[in-house]
């Protein structure tokens, strides 16, 4: 028997999963073990009921011969099988559904942090590509419905598979003639279902698609909330989230209508097949080539082996959905892959911060040059602030150094290192940035400012704090250092957040500083207080500063344009020309 779900669907989601089984695979086993002997318990439990039936029936066509110890003796025997066999199909079922739960939460945890993971490490390029809203939904919904498939739903089919094949066999063994009429109905429902499966999956497909932008509509809408509430914005997102809602609604009824026909459907065929099996069955009694015990035997295997067929059934909307989440995961997984790491990477242990490009070039599109040759040498201890209009490639120089990107030709080199040959992490951990807008989680100040050295005291982060001015208006908050903070740090203001942000590069004690834009959109005494801190920040240690700001300009040691694709040197002359952007 083979599942009516598309079938292609299906086995990207298995060979997602299986992966992440390999710790639980005795789990599994065990569990399948137990389904076994629930399938074993089953193939029995009718029997009992035969030997009565095969007993009481003739004494009942003949009251005179009376009731026997020895017949009192079976029923009573067979009425303890019958309570002795359902206890051991119930412990078994019991076992089989404890051992797949495990397997199943174990194998979504593994599958969801390998995801997340990935999500953290993929290159800028695929989250520029990306909604952040839809991310979430892949790596929190679309992971749980995968489970779905491949366990919950896929591992009990297993075991329903194996109890229609077993019984087949008994039924084939009791009566021919009768069998080929169950084994002739299952392939007409799984013609029946074939279609009806693709279509699901389609459908369950377009309805997973809808949901993830209504979860990136969603969260670009909170996270903009100001803009939305200050141009009166409401009424438009909310027009634009209930068409994308009503389109869900529409996909997701028109699964469940398939899924609702198919069952209908195959519950019709089993009530053909069991009609065709009760006539024959007591036309071949009346004739003598089968005992009414084996025709009540025969009629519950048939109950019981049509089962699996009605499970397919059941089961094959939530298992559409599931491989249509499978296949969304699967996407996600084969676009975020991160930069390439050279397998003989060598670490970097110190770093004086000697910088140098050496004929870089950066393409953002095929033709589309962003840093075409570019060269600049950058000392120890050096600050060189890069300006340059909008596009020219100001930001792209800092990912590099960052090792967010390669170049596609050329070299950047860090202490005289090819950062290709270098160890990613490494590199970081050499470097700190300080970004336009400050990035701040949800937690407490302490926790932020940590993030730049995890493994910091409490003393060393009270100290960075201190040493970019910050400590007074820390110590003011409710909680002081404990405060929590709300997301993205929008309890306090933008100076505040930039400071925390300049603390948190400084723990960080980098050899190499990289500054974008830190002062743009803050008032004068803010910007002030600000300054100070990158004062501190960056003394003795090479920086490069991306800005605009007349005031940061006049306090760099050097600056370089970049036009054209190319470092250009900025005479002192004409630094307060640069600032055009």
């Amino acid at each position: 028997m083979s599942t009516p779900v598309d079938q292609q669907a299906l086995r990207h989601t298995v060979a997602l999963v299986a992966p992440h089984t390999r710790g639980s695979r005795r789990i599994a086993a065990g569990g399948l073990l137990a389904l076994f002997g629930e399938v074993a318990f089953r193939l029995a439990e009718p029997w009992p009921l035969k030997v009565v039936v095969d007993h009481v029936v003739p004494l009942a066509a003949d009251p005179a011969a009376g009731a026997a110890p020895s017949t009192l003796r079976v029923v009573v025997l067979a009425g303890l099988a019958v309570v002795l066999l359902a206890a051991g199909r119930a412990l078994c079922a019991y076992l089989t559904a404890t051992a797949f739960a495990v397997v199943g939460s174990r194998t979504t945890t593994r599958l969801r942090a390998e995801v997340h993971s990935r999500l953290l490490h993929a290159a800028p390029s695929f989250h520029a590509g990306s909604r952040a809203g839809d991310l979430v939904t892949r790596v929190v919904s679309d992971v749980g419905r995968v489970q779905e498939a491949a366990i919950t739903a896929g591992l009990p089919l297993v075991g329903s598979v194996v109890t229609f094949l077993a019984m087949a066999v008994v039924m084939v063994v009791l009566d021919p003639l009768l069998a080929l009429a169950v084994v002739a109905v299952a392939p007409l429902m799984l013609l029946s279902g074939r279609r009806s499966g693709r279509r699901i999956t389609d459908a369950s497909r377009d309805q997973r698609r809808r949901e993830g932008v209504l979860a990136a509509d969603t969260s670009e809408a909170f996270s903009g909330i100001g803009l939305v509430q200050a141009y009166d914005l409401q009424e438009h997102r909310s027009q634009a989230f209930r068409t994308a809602n009503d389109g869900s609604l529409r996909d997701g009824v028109r699964a469940r209508r398939l899924a609702a026909g198919l069952e209908r459907r195959v519950d019709v065929l089993v009530g053909l097949a069991t009609a065709v099996v009760l006539v024959v069955g007591a036309l071949r009694v009346s004739g003598g080539a089968l005992s009414v015990g084996e025709l009540v035997v025969f009629l519950t295997y048939l109950k019981a082996a049509f089962k699996p067929v009605r499970d397919l059934a059941k089961h094959t909307g939530r298992i559409a959905r599931a491989a249509a989440s499978g296949e969304r995961v699967l996407d996600c997984l084969r676009r975020a892959e991160p930069l390439p790491e050279a397998p003989d990477a060598t670490s970097l242990r110190r770093l004086r911060g000697s910088v140098r490009f050496e004929g870089v070039v950066v393409e953002r599109g095929p033709g589309r040059r962003v840093l075409d040759g570019a060269d600049l040498v950058v000392h120890p201890g050096e600050r060189i602030a890069v300006v340059g209009p909008s596009g020219s490639g100001k930001s792209t120089a800092l990912h590099l150094l960052l090792r967010l990107l390669d170049p596609s030709a050329g070299r950047v080199l860090l202490d005289g290192h090819d950062l290709t040959t270098l160890r990613r992490k490494d590199v970081r951990d050499h470097v700190a940035v300080v970004l336009q807008e400050p990035f701040l989680f949800a937690g407490t100040v302490r926790d932020n400012v940590r993030l730049g050295r995890p493994d910091a005291d409490d003393e060393a982060v009270e100290r960075a704090v201190r040493d970019v001015g910050a400590h007074d208006f820390v110590a003011a908050l409710p909680q002081g250092y404990d405060t929590v903070v709300a997301e993205r740090g929008s309890s306090l203001s933008g100076g505040q957040r930039q400071r925390l942000a300049i603390a948190r590069a400084l723990l960080r004690d980098p050899g190499l500083l990289l500054l974008d834009e830190p002062t743009t959109g803050l008032d004068a005494a803010s910007a002030d207080t600000v300054l100070e801190a990158l004062d501190r920040l960056a003394d003795g240690r090479t920086t490069l500063l991306v800005t605009h700001d007349p005031t940061l300009l006049a306090r760099c040691d050097r600056v370089v344009e970049v036009r054209e694709g190319r470092f250009h040197p900025v005479p002192t002359t004409r630094r307060a020309l640069a600032v055009t952007p």
